[in-house]
């Protein structure tokens, strides 16, 4: 597997050009580096992509001049990218590229690009004769990138292969007297023996009572028998992420552990049997929600059910509750995101278990394949 081939980047640069069409644009200014690299495969810490209707303006410093005109000697070559060289400033760089292609409305990241670089973009223009007019969008790439195209597809189901082994290092680990940083270096070691670039985030190791803490990062604590320890975590691949959470026990589990979880596992079963095409993400979240209400735990179940995996680890669709402001999101075949019911009791610990998923035609595809068991064998 490798970056996007040309021809599956020139239908992602025909459907951000429809956008422009619609939203009135000559171009939009692209800073989002998850976004530059679905356009263009630039997977740099730095980069501007100015989205033309006739090019790819990529705005990049010296340190990234060889590594893009090596991909452009590749199957994976951007159609129509012109190298933009930045001698040192990217914003000076950036009103050069303007002026000299001649866009007049232009699109902005809203989301992405700082009150200050804005105001500094416009004030300068101004000042120098550069008839640009700049308006804020809002997801105009995300929104693309909601459907991974068959290459994307292929990636994120071997990263969900890829965690199994890793799920299998972890297990070993829980074990009396280990503590949370050791099950996390042991689990980011095991990410990295798997094959993937990094972890897609901090590893969370959460034992005992830390369990109720859904967001909590792997500490001193010595895991102690009886414990429930919820492991969270996820690698990159080809620039994609993946993510898996099991909570397992430390032997012997309470008869809490066994209900709490065996509930949390019911919720998770819930909502995967109600992914297929046309259902909305909300009524996704609502399946896993009833079962843990209807088993007491609904007020201990805060956070959405799941989150679209991609170039980024929080990507849309956001499977949650229903928002007033925001309109129900309907499921398309393509979609790849997580299922993560959990339970928090304060005091007592928690309970989260993650898979990914992918929307097909008939319904949905578990990625990952990890046992659930709170005793693994």
């Amino acid at each position: 597997m490798a970056a996007a081939t040309s021809s599956q980047l020139d239908v992602r640069h025909a459907a951000i050009r429809r956008a422009f069409e619609t939203l009135g644009l000559d171009a939009l200014i692209v800073t989002a580096p998850a976004n530059i690299r679905y356009l263009t495969n630039h997977a740099g810490s730095a980069g501007t992509l100015v989205a033309a209707t006739g090019a790819m303006h990529l705005l990049v410093d010296f340190r990234y001049h060889e590594s893009v005109r090596q991909l452009q000697a590749s199957a994976s070559a951007c159609p129509t990218l012109r190298l933009w060289p930045v001698a040192a400033s990217y914003d000076e760089a950036l009103l050069e590229c303007l002026a000299e292609t001649g866009v007049t409305t232009v699109g902005f990241e809203a989301a992405h690009l700082t009150v200050a670089r804005h105001e500094w973009l416009v004030r300068t223009a101004a000042a120098r004769g550069v008839a640009v007019t700049l308006r804020p969008t809002e997801r105009v790439v995300e929104q693309a990138r909601v459907i991974k195209d068959d290459g994307e597809v292929a990636i994120l189901r071997e990263a969900a292969r890829r965690l199994t082994p890793v799920a299998r290092a972890a297990f070993e680990m829980v074990r009396p007297g280990t503590t949370e940083r050791a099950v996390a270096a042991r689990i980011e070691s095991a990410i990295r023996e798997a094959g993937f670039e990094r972890p897609a985030f901090d590893t969370i190791v959460a034992s005992g009572p830390n369990a109720a803490l859904p967001h909590y990062r792997a500490g001193d604590r010595v895991l102690e028998r009886g414990d429930v320890v919820v492991l969270d975590f996820g690698g990159v691949l080809d620039g994609y992420c993946s993510d898996l959470t099991r909570t397992v026990a430390v032997a012997p589990p309470s008869a809490e552990a066994h209900r709490v979880h065996q509930a949390v596992r019911e919720a998770q079963q819930a909502a995967i049997d109600a992914v297929r095409p046309g259902i909305a993400t909300t009524d996704v979240d609502r399946a896993a929600r009833s079962v843990l209400e209807a088993h007491g735990l609904g007020e201990a179940f805060g956070h959405g059910t799941g989150h679209g995996l991609g170039l980024d680890v929080h990507e849309e669709p956001r499977v949650t509750r229903p928002r007033a402001d925001v309109a129900p999101v309907p499921l398309e075949p393509g979609m790849v995101f997580t299922i993560e019911p959990g339970a928090y009791l304060p005091g007592w610990g928690g309970v989260r278990i993650e898979d990914d998923v992918l929307v097909t035609a008939r319904g949905c595809e578990v990625l990952t394949s990890v046992p659930y068991a709170l005793i693994p064998d």
